[in-house]
């Protein structure tokens, strides 16, 4: 056999290889994923709180308790995680929000939120309401464009 294929081969086996190590871990990792969602929904309380504000930092800037940033690992603290800043009853709190409904949180509006210690899990307008989520705007040149030419054939 030429020296190419037998490279081939074995570059083949190792990609091979690792594509099944990340298949393993993946799994685990959504296993211990599903868990973490059932032990959040089982303690979860539904609160009416106000949202003050919602940005998105560091855990280390965020203003947490020391117990969070003490048991966050270190890759963990660097990165930046949804923060909001809401009055639940007469206490302002910072409260670390899920990523999925972090957009369709209103600010400077009350809200019925479904809390797990500091980990806002969902949301719903008060009196029922549902909140959606808010359409993107595109950036660019030709997504400007576009809305003056829309803009111009309204008037």
């Amino acid at each position: 056999m030429a020296p190419v294929v037998i490279v081939l081969i074995v570059i083949a086996a190792i990609l091979l290889g690792v594509t099944i190590v990340l298949a393993v871990l993946g799994k685990k990792a959504q296993k211990r994923q599903a868990e973490q969602d059932e032990q959040i929904q089982a303690t979860a309380q539904q609160y009416t709180m106000l949202i003050i504000d919602k940005r998105k930092m560091k855990m280390t800037e965020a203003g947490l308790p020391d117990s969070v940033t003490a048991n966050t690992p270190w890759y963990t603290k660097r990165a930046k995680v949804p923060v909001v800043k809401a009055k639940v009853g007469p206490k302002v709190m910072t409260l670390i929000c899920d990523p999925n409904i972090y957009e369709m949180i209103p600010v400077k509006q009350e809200v019925k939120a479904k809390v797990s210690g500091l980990y806002i899990s969902s949301v719903q307008g008060v009196h029922g309401k549902h909140l959606t989520m808010p359409e993107k705007q595109k950036k660019g040149i030709r997504a400007w464009a576009n809305r003056k030419l829309k803009e111009q054939q309204q008037k």
